[in-house]
């Protein structure tokens, strides 16, 4: 380790938290769009403000229409080979589990709560004093550095096509947005949506989940004309695990599933309400595109197996959710997210996928298509960055294979390096979202340590 890169960033631990804090204070969840806010006011006033602190840290600074900004650093007019990609952007914070305000910075025994200060605000003020700490120390370097701030990862990376029409990629990229050691391969994703005609006396309507990346842990159903013994019968002999709940107004039954969310990139670890609602149903009528639907989606089977996609790698398996479903008289439209390995293609799954609807009569359509994305492990820049990892942290580097796409899944050569740390539950996306000081001290370090390397 470069003692002069550590004793420079603990220097400036005072001042790395008070720029986190005030980027936490600005609540950055995606607005309504404008002509010089294309992700709202917001994601803005977070890139403006962040503009205006690398401006006066000495970089030489781009924005590309509010939507990214560019810090540069580079010696004696140097080629930028290497970029460090975070976003400023957050989900909301609406849940009320949250015991801080969650977005003002709270600090608590060593541990920072707020939102975005692991899902990225945190990751990317570390990246910046990184920067700044190789700068001001006057390390020497062969080639130049780029900050890129982006304001749309949570909501498609829409950011990142404004960046690319304007300018091109450094050689070696990656993001403080995934975990560590190193993510260098991520699984290619299908988000589907398929239909039919629906019509039954019995059932009235059926709603499930809330996004399409989830295992849904909710799903409700209103049912008619059927006796309530029968229903409570049903309920008493389900063994899904699944919690069934039924209100009664007149001949009417609401029935409500409570499941397990999960990340659709790990949906074993989660209960499907939504298709144990379905096969409970199943189990009191006989509605042919319903019971189409548990055909193809059966409650517990998260491999795709009855949609013909079953397959699995050293990447990982396939990993398919039926995610969402919204049925009335009239219509019934689904959803669903497949996350598949590198051993098929994107053509492969697609090709399975409208063979298994056709046959069960439902029309198919694809809303988000991604072949899977690998960085090669024994590429150069791959192994400088788990060789810093080892000397810095002090164990093996090795790399990793997801289901989830980071910020550069469609980045030539792009990997993930940071922030999240072993098998810590950092509440990302969550209530009293959290990161310790030493981490996010020990990233800035890593990161300085990664600019030396990969540029001297």
């Amino acid at each position: 380790m470069n003692a002069k890169i550590h004793d420079f960033i603990y220097s400036h631990e005072g001042e790395l938290k008070k720029l986190l804090g005030e980027l936490v204070a600005i609540p950055s969840v995606m607005g309504k769009p404008s002509d010089n806010a294309p992700f709202g006011e917001e994601p803005k006033n977070a890139l403006l403000y962040i503009e205006k602190i690398c401006r006066e840290m000495g970089f030489s600074v781009t924005n590309y229409e509010n939507a990214v900004l560019c810090a540069d650093y580079s010696p004696n007019g140097a080629p930028i080979e290497l970029g460090i990609l975070a976003h400023l952007d957050v989900v909301p914070a609406e849940g009320a589990g949250w015991t801080t305000n969650p977005f003002e910075l709270a600090e608590m025994d060593g541990i920072l709560y707020g939102r975005g200060v692991i899902d990225d605000k945190g990751p990317a003020v570390a990246a910046l004093y990184a920067l700044l700490c190789v700068k001001e120390l006057g390390i020497p370097l062969k080639s130049g550095i780029r900050l890129i701030f982006g304001t749309n990862e949570e909501n498609g990376s829409e950011d990142l096509e404004i960046y690319k029409k304007h300018d091109k990629f450094p050689k070696n990229v990656f993001t403080p947005d995934g975990s560590f050691p190193v993510i260098n391969i991520e699984k290619g994703m299908i988000r589907g949506r398929f239909s039919a005609a629906f019509s039954d006396g019995k059932i009235l309507s059926i709603d499930g989940g809330k996004v399409i990346n989830a295992v849904p842990d909710l799903a409700s159903a209103v049912l008619q004309s059927i006796p309530r013994e029968k229903l409570l019968e049903a309920i008493s002999r389900d063994e899904s695990g699944v919690k069934f709940t039924i209100e009664q107004e007149n001949d009417n039954f609401l029935v409500t599933a409570t499941g397990k969310a999960a990340h659709a990139s790990t949906p074993e670890g989660g209960k499907n309400a939504l298709t144990a609602l379905i096969s409970l149903i199943n189990r009191l009528t006989d509605n042919d595109a319903l019971l189409g639907i548990e055909k193809l989606f059966p409650f517990g089977e998260t491999d795709g197996n009855s949609l013909g996609l079953k397959c699995s790698d050293g990447s990982g398996a396939l990993t398919c959710v039926f995610s969402r479903l919204a049925l009335s008289q009239g219509s019934a439209v689904g959803q669903f997210d497949i996350r598949f390995p590198t051993c098929t293609t994107l053509s492969e799954v697609k090709e399975k996928c409208r063979k298994a609807f056709s046959e069960s009569s439902f029309g198919f359509e694809t809303t988000l298509e991604d072949e899977p994305h690998v960085v090669p492990e024994n590429s150069n820049f791959v192994q400088k960055l788990l060789s810093v990892y080892e000397k810095i942290e002090g164990e093996r580097g090795y790399c990793v294979a997801i289901g989830g796409g980071t910020y550069v899944h469609n980045i030539e050569g792009g990997v993930a390096f940071g922030a999240e740390r072993g098998d810590t539950d950092y509440h990302m996306h969550g209530d009293n979202e959290f990161v310790t000081a030493q981490e996010l001290l020990k990233d800035a370090v890593l990161f300085a340590e990664v600019i030396a390397e990969v540029c001297s």
